[in-house]
């Protein structure tokens, strides 16, 4: 085992072949003193790790590493460390760095920090290019970590760390709560957190899918209504219905958008966490006015909506939907094309990493 200068995982070297992984060590970036060290126990799979290899997103640093829902234990903490102790589990989602010295910083908005590193594929001080979950250890800051309550099983907690907190964000910014009616445009790894959270924040859900035969589960997760958005007309009956619209669906560039926009209420949100590999829809500024809507979208989250987005899963007893899958050179190649031909509900969780790369106490 390569650890603690080097760590191991299943990469890509091709973005031709993403879905040809191999196990291979890894630089990691230099230890310093608000870095933990992290044995991995499980991680999530994202479409960023999709987008990732296979190009959609363009051009990468190769070999590359993905994942970035990540969960183990603490197995090195550095001396100015204050909020995570060797041996607890913790977990770490899609951002791993920022310079935390800039006004978005010091305002909890580090996710929008200009200096921000992803926790793969993104370049550090030292030159070394971060590598993600798919992976025997990762190295993280502090301020990144976070730890699992216990009311969560590792394999919940992994989905939420990217998935999770995408949503929980927005939902919590545009003010979910009770009185207030939001609509919720597709059922998949972001739209089933979605759907579960707004309903646990107290407000009315509405779900919109192309996909009748998730009617079912969208109830289960709280939802009151499932809308099919097939036909003509499927929107009419909710004109100006929402105070807030909350798409997490990759596919905007098929929508008619200013459907969508007839279902808001007076200057309502139409916002976007489902980013695709295609352009967005040709718009008019015109398509905006009938009730000065706007559109938008986020990245991920700040550090306190990732604790209180932990927090209010673990006292409401809210769960992933999730698949486990061991991980493997195998078994990375079947996720990322589960993921990219939808046929997941609701979220891969890669596990067994013990038996992939040993102890790692």
């Amino acid at each position: 085992m390569p650890y603690p200068n080097e760590a191991t995982g299943f990469m890509i070297d091709d973005q031709k072949n993403w879905q040809d992984f191999q196990k291979k060590e890894f630089k990691l970036k230099q230890f310093e003193d608000r870095d933990i060290d992290i044995a991995i126990e499980c991680c999530g799979v994202c479409g960023s790790d999709v987008h990732t290899i296979n190009g959609g997103w363009g051009d990468c640093p190769l070999p590359i590493c993905v994942g970035h829902e990540v969960v183990g234990k603490a197995i090195k903490v550095g001396k100015d460390v204050k909020t995570i102790k060797v041996g607890d589990r913790v977990g770490v989602g899609a951002q791993i760095g920022a310079d935390l010295t800039c006004n978005n910083c010091k305002a909890d908005q580090e996710n929008y920090c200009p200096n921000s590193i992803d926790t793969f594929g993104a370049p550090y001080k030292d030159g070394t290019i971060s590598q993600g979950g798919y992976a025997s250890h990762i190295r993280a800051h502090e301020y990144f970590t976070f730890k699992i309550p216990d009311a969560l099983e590792s394999e919940v907690a992994a989905p939420m760390l990217c998935a999770g907190v995408t949503v929980y964000s927005p939902l919590v910014r545009l003010g979910a709560g009770p009185g207030k009616k939001i609509g919720i445009v597709g059922v998949g790894g972001l739209g089933h957190f979605a759907v579960m959270f707004a309903a646990a924040l107290g407000a009315e859900v509405y779900v919109f899918s192309h996909s009748p035969d998730k009617k079912e589960d969208a109830l289960k997760m709280g939802a009151k209504e499932f809308v099919v958005t097939t036909g003509d007309e499927w929107y009419k009956p909710y004109n100006f219905a929402f105070d807030f619209i909350l798409n997490t669906a990759d596919a905007v560039h098929k929508f008619n958008m200013s459907n969508y926009f007839s279902m808001l209420k007076v200057m309502g949100r139409f916002h976007c966490v489902g980013f695709g590999d295609e352009p967005l829809p040709t718009m008019m500024a015109q398509d905006f006015a009938p009730n000065g809507c706007y559109f938008g979208a986020s990245h991920i989250g700040n550090r306190p909506e990732m604790i209180s987005m932990l927090d209010l899963a673990a006292k409401q007893n809210i769960k992933s939907w999730i698949e486990k899958v061991p991980i493997s050179k195998e078994g990375c190649a079947k996720v990322v094309d589960g993921v990219a031909n939808n046929k997941v509900r609701y979220r891969y969780v890669l596990t067994e990493y013990d038996a992939a790369f040993g102890k790692r106490d």
